[in-house]
Formats: C-alpha cells, structure tokens, sequence
C-alpha cells in the first residue's frame, strides 16, 4: 500500500523467509485429493496489481530480488516444486490465504497477482496458476507450487520437475485500494452518508466511483460498511483530501484481501 508498507509487509510475509509464525516447523503433504480433475485451472484475467507483495526490491537470505514492473511475454526454464501444509492458511504475500487445494503458485520477482502457464518440459503437462506469493528461496527453482498444482503435473510425488512458465496475464500497472467512510449499525444512517459521498466524490477526478454499502454480521450485529471503490492508488489522496473537508476525518484504507475481514 501507499505509506511504505509493501515492503515492509512483504519481508514479513514471503513464505520462505521465517518459521516463527508458522505452527508447524516442517512442511508436510495435505490429504489427498479426490478427484484433482475437479479443480479447475483458473482463468487468466489481468487484475489490480496488489498493494502488498510488489516491492520494488527486496531481500531474502541475503539475496537482493527486484520485483518487475512489467511481465508481459515473459518465460523462463528451470526447476518447480511445490509447497503444502505447514503454509496452509497463512497470508500470502500479497495477503490472501495460501490454499493448498487452489491453483496457485509462488515466484521471486513476477508482479503479484500473474498468471503463468506451467509446461512440464520431460511430459509437455501444463497448468495454469495465479502467482500470489513469492518463493522459492531454494538455489535453482524457479516457481513453488500448491498441491493442487503439483498434482495436476505428477510432482507431487518426486517433489520437483523442470518446466518451462510463460506469463498469460500480468496484473495491472497501478494497485487499486477501498476507502472506507464508516461501519454504521443503523442502515438509513448508512444510506445517508452513501448519498453524502457520492455527492463529495462527484467532484473528484473522473467523478464516476462507485459508493455502495456492504453489510456484514459481526458479534450478531449487523454492520453496514460504506466505502468508495475500487479507487487507483494515484487518485486516492485526492479523495482522502476531499472527505477531510467535509468532516470525513478517519477513513480507512482497504486492499482488495480485506473487502471481507
């Protein structure tokens, strides 16, 4: 996010570089699946680049990485493995929940989130994975996958397989954030300051975001969230300036990971 907090954030949350917050000191293999061809290859789309993870550099076990900032068209041959239990529900480092039943994946330096085709190069096998996270930190791999994945290309046995990965979907240049104005109780309350900032807002830019009210139950209340958004990183101290005049002191800054937290 803006205020210097994806670096700092990504240090603490690439999945090779610390134990401490892990419960399980060793990685382990997840029960089996099923029926692995239930899970289905995501489908690549160029999202919002996230604002955690993205890092212009960043350094691992004393290794500099620089993180691209543009990945279209891009390949590369080496040596994929594949991560599984002891990471199981821990943030990513763009700060989704890692799963080891998705279709996703970690790299060292893509854009977070890409979408990457994963080519077996000894069976020609492929897949396609969302890169949400950063890894391996291992001397020669290239890209860490989740279960699923490894399944899906028979390495989850051997533990390893070369491939060749090719780049379908490289996010978006800019990071997108969620403001939020305020999580009232009373939703006429919540409809009026809806109105309130889509008037403020008009003014703003291009004047067209979108101003909605997303109720959530909590503590069996249910909280009524008004935010604007999504909103380009560019474009959202404009907006922060703008509220501030308007009384809207406090708003809160949301990535796309915590819409529902």
């Amino acid at each position: 996010m803006m205020r210097g907090l994806a670096v700092l954030v990504s240090l603490v949350l690439l999945h090779g570089c610390a134990t401490s917050r892990y419960q399980h000191a060793n990685d382990f293999t997840p029960a089996p699946i099923a029926d692995i061809k239930a899970i289905a290859d995501p489908v690549p789309v160029s999202e919002p680049r996230s604002s955690l993870g993205n890092p212009s550099r960043y350094r691992v076990l004393g290794k500099d990485y620089n993180v691209m900032k543009d990945a279209e068209g891009f390949t590369q041959e080496g040596i994929a493995s594949w991560y599984g239990m002891k990471f199981h529900g821990h943030d990513t480092s763009n700060g989704e929940t890692f799963d080891v039943y998705k279709m996703t994946a970690a790299h060292k330096t893509l854009p977070l989130p890409s979408y990457v085709k994963v080519t077996r190069k000894d069976t020609g096998q492929s897949v396609i994975v969302r890169v949400n996270d950063r890894g391996p930190f291992h001397e020669g791999r290239i890209i860490d996958l989740s279960y699923a994945a490894a399944v899906k290309l028979n390495i989850h046995n051997d533990g390893t397989a070369p491939v060749k990965i090719e780049v379908l979907k490289a996010p978006l240049s800019e990071a997108v954030l969620w403001i939020q104005a305020g999580a009232l109780s009373n939703p006429d309350s919540a409809e009026r300051l809806r109105k309130k900032l889509s008037g403020i807002t008009a003014n703003v830019g291009a004047g067209d975001w979108t101003v909605g009210i997303y109720p959530k139950e909590r503590d069996d209340i249910t909280l009524h969230r008004v935010r604007i958004g999504p909103v380009p990183e560019s474009e959202v101290p404009a907006l922060i300036e703008s509220l501030n005049d308007e009384g809207i002191t406090q708003p809160v800054l949301l990535s796309q990971h915590q819409l529902e937290r």
